[in-house]
């Protein structure tokens, strides 16, 4: 059987789930990682650390490493990181150092993880088609399905079969990228730029349009995480929740409708401006992200969590495509500068919102409590962290007038 280019796609979708599956799982056995070896809490920030800075390292490095070596062994190899990554967490703790083996294993999950991030993305663009803002939004909902699966599906394993045997859940997961390196040695890949004709790394730092979509992906990776990390906490204090039921209603509603916005995007959003949509998405953010921090009533609160997920839901991919669009010749260089925005933000967001409540924890201010209110000072300071995460859609909305009021056409920059 002969494979098109439909089965290009299916093969990336496949690989956003992958990157859903390596960076989400570990996160749900930490406790017990905890509980089975005696890993302190310290040990495990520092396998959390380590394995954002392998995909920061990852992000600056990939494009050479593309150019090198070319897309599809990027993503084979990509993908059999995946694989080998998941195995070892199941494996390697048992017989060796377990600090070691999830160290392995985490570093293993964050450079397959980290390329498919930079890879997936041009393989989609280069694709035959007009349709390149579509699939853009239909591949980035895939991650969204990812998450959702791996919360429900490890949530009803650990139900039925017990945390006992959590073992065999990453070598269940890692049947996913090992068939996926599979398909991509089949499937026909194009080149979106070639070599000689992308833009140099030089000449898209040098930008000034570039540095604005640059901020655009950390703010869009900021609001989504800042809102997506808390939102499990928000579910247990709004509905006094168990942690189980608060991660189903948390996380697992703010991915569904951050995935069903993109597919809608994918769907419609090719009849409008993408820079409307993507000033549109951040008003929403804002109002969402003032429900959540200023509504007295807790359900309000679940509610505006869950709407941060609908109102982010574009910003991400829209940002790719109307950089992809403003930059043709971009290249991998673009698309790896583009990914470490995006974590960047992602790392930015949550941390803004834990610092900034801790402060306010430390300092125990009645003033604060008094404006956002909640049972006692942690929920207030939550809401306080969450209310300055605002910065994030004001700064979005900010940056598409400048690209919008620009008078001088973009390819005049090149």
């Amino acid at each position: 059987m002969k494979l098109s280019y439909k089965h290009t796609m299916y093969a990336c979708f496949t690989g956003y789930i992958c990157q859903a599956v390596v960076s989400n799982l570990p996160a749900l056995l930490f406790v017990i990682f905890q509980n089975q070896f005696a890993i302190s809490l310290e040990s495990i920030t520092l396998l959390i650390t380590i394995g954002f800075c392998i995909q920061i390292i990852v992000d600056i490095l990939a494009a050479r490493v593309v150019d090198i070596f070319g897309y599809r062994v990027s993503v084979i190899v990509a993908n059999l990181c995946c694989t080998a990554g998941l195995i070892s967490i199941s494996y390697l703790p048992f017989h060796i150092s377990p600090f070691l083996g999830l160290l392995i294993g985490i570093s293993l999950n964050s450079i397959g993880g980290g390329f498919i991030e930079v890879v997936v993305s041009p393989i989609v663009e280069a694709l035959p088609g007009e349709e390149k803002a579509s699939n853009m939004g239909i591949l980035h909902s895939f991650y969204c399905w990812g998450y959702m699966g791996v919360v429900l599906l490890s949530t009803l394993f650990f139900a039925t079969i017990g945390t006992d045997h959590w073992r065999l859940l990453p070598l269940i997961w890692s049947v996913v990228p090992f068939f996926n390196m599979l398909l991509f040695t089949k499937v026909p890949i194009n080149t979106l730029v070639e070599k000689e004709d992308q833009i140099s790394t030089k000449k898209i730092l040098s930008l000034k349009t570039f540095w604005i979509l640059f901020v655009l992906m950390i703010c869009a990776g900021a609001a989504e995480q800042a809102m997506s990390k808390w939102s499990s906490l928000f579910a247990e204090i709004g509905l006094g929740a168990s942690k189980t039921v608060g991660d189903l209603l948390g996380p697992c509603t703010f991915a569904f409708l951050m995935g069903l916005t993109r597919l809608v995007y994918s769907k419609w959003g090719k009849k409008y401006d993408i820079r409307n949509l993507i000033i549109l998405s951040g008003f929403l953010c804002i109002i969402s992200y003032l429900m959540v921090s200023l509504s007295p009533i807790p359900f309000m609160s679940l509610i505006g969590c869950a709407m941060t997920g609908l109102s982010i839901g574009i910003l991400w991919p829209a940002t790719i495509s109307l950089s992809a669009k403003t930059y043709p010749n971009g290249g991998n260089t673009m698309f790896g500068l583009l990914a470490l925005g995006g974590d960047i933000g992602c790392t930015v967001g949550p941390s803004l919102v834990g610092l900034t409540s801790n402060i306010i924890i430390t300092s125990n201010s009645v003033n604060i409590q008094r404006f956002f209110t909640g049972e006692d000072i942690t929920q207030s300071a939550l809401k306080f962290g969450l209310f300055m995460a605002i910065i994030f859609p004001i700064i979005i909305i900010i940056s598409i007038q400048l690209l919008k009021n620009k008078k001088t056409p973009l390819s005049n920059e090149l």
